[in-house]
């Protein structure tokens, strides 16, 4: 199984202790070149201009200093990604208080997606950094336009021959949107709040972040999206299925909660 999930907004100090980013030693390392072109271009503007960044980056005036965070990318102390992303799926998810057994699940299954590194593991050793999917940089443009054909190339084997759970955002999937006989064998998921029937926000992300936490704990391993709807509802969650109309369509879970929370 393979987990993909959106990067947050807000991402934990990686502080300037421990071994700098070695960017040789990151998963996937198809994504290599395109990922060294988004870090030059960041960190060249980012130290250059701190206006100029601020607006291709659109922060705030008072997130003035993610800029000089990314200026000093290549220097900064790195931490395994899944202790940089927080925000409220990951403080659903809890990578760290998971058991050992679910650690290595999660090691293996879970791929996070994000503008400037294209894809991660959890365990990939990244500083923290402020870049979006949706920035356009003046040399290489649009990010999610950047990362289409190389995660074209890259994430089909990374996906191998089991369930694709699909957890991105819109802004992520548009990096890469599984194909063909991938697609067939992918499954993306909405929360619902019952009552209404509307997806809301804070309360979809963490549901997805409980999701993925009660199938690593529980050594779910559904290979297809059939399987996943099996498995969720025995995990106890409500779960609405669409299968496809027709073959290398993804199925479209809907996940319905009562109580938000």
């Amino acid at each position: 199984m393979l987990v993909l999930l959106p990067p947050s907004e807000g991402k934990a100090s990686s502080g300037r202790r421990g071994a700098p980013l070695k960017p040789e030693s990151l998963s996937l390392p198809g994504l290599a070149p395109a990922r060294e072109a988004v870090l030059a271009e960041l960190v060249e503007l980012c130290a250059a201009d701190e206006e100029k960044a601020r607006e291709v980056l659109g922060l705030s005036d008072g997130l003035r200093g993610e800029v000089a965070k990314n200026a000093g990318l290549r220097t900064a102390g790195a931490r395994p990604a899944g202790e940089i992303y927080t925000g409220v799926l990951y403080d659903a998810l809890d990578l760290a208080s998971l058991d050992a057994a679910a650690k290595k699940r999660a090691a293996r299954s879970l791929l996070v997606f994000s503008g400037l590194w294209g894809a991660v593991r959890v365990t990939d050793r990244i500083p923290s950094y402020r870049c979006s999917m949706g920035v356009k940089l003046p040399g290489l443009g649009a990010l999610a336009g950047h990362w289409r054909a190389p995660m074209a190339e890259v994430l089909p084997e990374a996906a191998g021959r089991g369930l694709v759970l699909d957890l991105r955002s819109a802004a992520y999937a548009a990096a890469w949107k599984p194909k063909g006989e991938v697609a067939g064998r992918t499954a993306t998921v909405r929360v619902l709040h019952a009552p209404t029937r509307k997806v809301v926000s804070h309360f979809n992300k963490a549901t997805k972040g409980r999701i993925v936490r009660s199938l690593l704990s529980a050594g779910a391993a559904p290979k297809d999206p059939a399987g996943l709807v099996a498995a969720l509802r025995d995990l106890g969650y409500v779960v609405e299925a669409e299968e496809p109309g027709r073959a290398g369509r993804p199925w479209a879970l809907d996940v319905l909660v009562d109580e938000v929370h």
